[in-house]
């Protein structure tokens, strides 16, 4: 079952990356890749695709995963514009430095995709990850305590994802 469903979709993100470019026309040759392609990809990785894969049967998690674009696309937007204007304005403070931020994410899954989620926006990047706990380098904190920083940066991503992916 896992290996099917990772070979489904693989051949639906092969079609959403090639039909753009296919000007309107059947590339027949090119399903034929896609194809195969999925084939392989879900013989080889199947088993390591995912422990539940009843889940993509449940639509609601991707209104979920519609919605984590959207929060995403503007806390992107957002960082970037604050990270702009304080480089653009030196003398507004850059104190940089690393945070400690707890998530009650419990997949590896979730916890990469949030810590990536975060390390996305300038001035940010995931250094490391133990024990429920992520250390983040920005490049300019406002928050000192690990629960401050922890409901501001990482909440709002890792609701979204628990609905998604937990």
């Amino acid at each position: 079952m896992k290996k099917l469903i990772l070979a489904f979709l693989s051949m639906v993100i092969w079609i959403l990356l090639v039909w753009p470019f296919s000007s309107g026309d059947v590339d027949w040759h090119s399903i034929g890749i896609g194809v195969f392609a999925s084939i392989i990809v879900g013989i080889l990785f199947g088993n390591a695709f995912t422990d539940s894969p009843y889940k993509f049967f449940e639509i609601k998690r991707y209104f979920w995963l519609v919605y984590f674009v959207v929060v995403f696309v503007w806390s992107f937007l957002e960082a970037s514009v604050d990270f702009a204007y304080r480089v653009l304005h030196p003398d507004l403070p850059i104190r940089p430095g690393i945070i400690k931020v707890k998530t009650k994410l419990k997949r590896k899954s979730g916890i990469a995709i949030l810590a990536n989620s975060i390390g996305f926006a300038p001035g940010a990047v995931s250094v490391e990850i133990v024990d429920g706990f992520l250390y983040i380098h920005m490049a300019c904190i406002r928050y000192k305590d690990t629960d401050d920083a922890t409901a501001v940066v990482v909440r709002r991503f890792e609701r979204i994802l628990a609905r998604i992916l937990e």
